[in-house]
């Protein structure tokens, strides 16, 4: 018998037993409880990476066969090799590949597919690729093209968000056109307003402006954004709410008039307007404004007759208002937190509905059980304004999946190639608890005990974040990274014990690689050398400090004499793993060597931050004392990229004089354009770098006199 003609008691049974078996074990990512109900036999995923690999993994537990479509660089990626078939779209840029209709409607005639998934980007909120399906008789796995194009623009969305009584933000209703209308409808809002693509989404084209200067700045950066990312560069504008949450609604709705809201995702710890951390539920609401949220956001799906899964998202103000900020009209990115305290496979709702099935459950059906908590692991130097991109290949990764109450949602492997042409999202980490403390503890653990190589990524931020008091208290706002960190991001910082903790491991570490490189098969290298020494004095360098110490072994226990205090370092010392578990002082604790050699010097990855040490004998410390030291490149005078990415304006010729923090060139990674600006007032002596050209991290772009 079909799922939904269950009793309603045996009904919410199954759902309890669902979401049990869904969220707990590690072996069990999604709920393994499907409905008999016949759906498609072949769907085409128009995606790539981890939502490509997200949706292949519910079309084989439902018994469909799958498509993957990638671009020639892409021909090796999980998702292509998961798929039961795989068809090329073009190149390597998205215009030509992902965003390139008429091949991917080719692809979808070519392979027999009865629908598509768009996952989220790309063409998930598209109206001409939904129409475009619907005329060739493909089904579209989302809503119908009504829904798409009116909650697809902000403007039209906000109108009818209104006449639907949904609370919305002060702003103005309509196209802004040219930089000055932009200056005079601020003026008429009132500072600060917030600038946005009208057909955004993802944080790109949004600029915060706090005067007219920077309404004229935003305006230009925001359409030329909006125009890269989306191909559509109207803009809009709305007051800002300063230091709001971001809030957001998950809906499921079918084509019978069906809708219901799945609860909230906190989604305030955000940087450059893109989440880095959610969390299902929140903390801030209580269940009468939880309720009003949801109800508001089902009013919004039902005015435009949606069906499928959508999110609504609203800013919530200090004293629980709440205003509608967008319709997403696709699949969200932080899905998973919401499938574990439900226990709902939403992207098995959504092929149901688009296939016409009502909604099994109904609202008071919709629990929340447990809590999770999401991290966006990212190829991204967060020491570079909480995360410019990275670049590179992953020589070594090892997802944390032998700790239960894990989920790792990636579409990368060992091997696999972070590039400038997508976005460089390595996975989305997610742990579960019965509570939120248990949930953020598991987090803890699992970005520990998470192995990435290759790459600089944005561990040391999360784990910041996670531990830090103010978010384990709750008290944040999507300022949260810029109150906390007001001088940038700078890592873990050390106290007294930590420093301790850290010195003693690295020497110990150091002295259990000494000791192996001594021996060969388990035997002395020198056949007359009968005992092992067991005790050192040493020196370790840390953050230009010295810090001797003695230290003595017992079995695999080493005692560390530093700063004044002991520390007891206890481990199974397996160099050939990338991960170091230790006991230190009785406490529990997951090291990574990332490098070390046989100059004593090492970086050790210690509470998520990376740490440069060097291990001495007493007496190479006091030699190296008489070493010169190296003097620092003069970087006042010279302007290097901060990143992997592209050129796409240069604003100086050698001979301009150039005053402090105007603006050089403007670098475009990942869709997100990046102005750089000039540290002191002088004269342009050269410029390295032209429009349109490639530049990599690091690279000279222009010269100072």
């Amino acid at each position: 018998m079909a799922a939904h003609w269950l009793s309603p008691s045996l009904n919410r049974l199954l759902f309890v037993l669902k979401s049990r078996c869904y969220a707990v074990p590690s072996s069990a990512q999604y709920s393994t409880v499907y409905s008999p109900e016949k759906t498609f036999d072949k769907i085409l995923i128009a995606n790539r990476g981890e939502i490509a690999c997200r949706v292949i993994k519910t079309c084989k537990k439902m018994g469909i066969q799958t498509v993957a479509v990638h671009s020639d660089v892409d021909s090796s990626a999980v998702h292509v090799k998961m798929a039961d078939e795989a068809l090329c779209v073009g190149p390597a840029p998205t215009s030509k590949s992902y965003l390139n209709m008429d091949s991917i409607m080719e692809a979808i005639r070519a392979t027999g597919s009865q629908a598509v998934h768009p996952g989220y980007g790309f063409l998930s909120e598209n109206k001409e690729f939904a129409k475009r399906l619907a005329a060739d008789g493909v089904t579209f796995i989302g809503p119908d093209t009504n829904a798409i194009q009116a909650m697809g623009d902000k403007i039209e969305s906000k109108l009818i968000a209104k006449a639907a009584k949904v609370n919305t933000i002060p702003g103005f209703d309509g196209v802004v056109k040219t930089v000055e209308d932009a200056v005079k409808i601020a003026q008429d809002i009132g500072y600060p307003v917030m600038i946005k693509a009208s057909a955004g989404g993802g944080g790109k084209g949004m600029r915060i402006a706090w005067n007219d200067d920077e309404t004229r700045e935003g305006f230009r950066f925001s359409s030329q954004e909006a125009a890269s990312s989306f191909g559509d560069d109207r803009l809009l504008i709305e007051k800002y709410i300063d230091n709001p949450r971001h809030i957001e609604i998950q809906v499921l709705a079918d084509k019978h008039g069906n809708a219901l809201w799945l609860n909230e995702r906190e989604c305030s710890i955000q940087r450059r307007n893109q989440k880095v951390v959610e969390e299902a539920p929140s903390t801030f609401l209580d269940p009468v404004t939880r309720r009003a949220m949801g109800e508001q956001a089902v009013q919004l799906a039902k005015a435009v007759q949606y069906s499928s899964a959508g999110t609504v998202e609203f800013l919530v103000d200090s004293k629980k208002n709440f205003y509608f900020l967008e319709m997403n009209t696709r699949l969200q990115v932080e899905h998973p937190i919401t499938e574990c305290i439900t226990g709902l496979d939403l992207v098995e709702q959504m092929i149901r509905v688009a296939k016409g099935y009502k909604l099994q459950h109904r609202q008071e059906d919709i629990p929340i059980n447990g809590w999770a908590v999401e991290s966006r692991v990212y190829a991204e130097d967060p020491y570079k304004s909480f995360g410019l991109p990275s670049i590179g290949r992953l020589s070594e990764y090892q997802e944390p999946l032998n700790l239960s109450n894990v989920r790792v949602d990636s579409g990368i492997q060992e091997g696999s190639d972070i590039s400038i042409y997508y976005d460089p999202m390595i996975s989305k980490l997610v742990t579960y608890g019965a509570s939120r403390a248990e949930a953020l503890s598991k987090m803890e653990e699992a970005l520990d005990n998470y192995v990435i190589r290759g790459v600089t990524h944005n561990i040391p931020l999360l784990r910041e974040i996670i531990t830090h008091p103010r978010f384990i208290s709750g008290d944040i706002s999507t300022n949260f990274l810029p109150e906390v960190y007001p001088d940038g991001f700078k890592g873990h910082q050390l106290d007294k014990e930590n420093r301790r903790e850290l010195l003693a491991s690295a020497a110990a570490l150091h002295i259990t690689a000494q000791l192996r490189s001594q021996k060969v098969l388990g035997n002395l290298r020198v056949s007359s050398s009968t005992v092992e020494c067991s005790h050192w004095d040493l020196c370790v360098e840390l953050e230009e400090g010295c810090h001797y110490m003695k230290v003595t072994k017992s079995g695999n226990v080493f005692t560390v004499e530093v700063d004044g205090g002991k520390v007891e370092v206890k481990g199974e010392w397996n160099l050939a793993t990338p991960l170091l578990p230790l006991t230190i002082n009785g406490t529990h604790r997951v090291l990574q060597c990332l490098s070390r050699d046989a100059s004593g010097n090492i970086v050790l990855q210690f509470l998520g931050t990376s740490f440069k040490v060097r291990v001495l004998s007493k007496l190479a410390a006091e030699l190296n004392s008489f070493m010169p030291e190296k003097v620092p490149e003069d970087t006042s005078s010279i302007l290097r990229s901060p990143m992997p990415g592209t050129v796409v304006a240069v604003s100086v010729k050698p001979g301009d004089t150039v005053a402090e923090g105007q603006e050089i060139c403007v670098i475009e990674a990942m869709k997100m354009q990046n102005s750089l600006t000039a540290v002191k007032q002088a004269k342009v002596k050269s410029v390295h770098c032209k429009q349109g050209e490639t530049v990599g991290e690091g690279d000279l772009l222009v010269e100072l006199e």
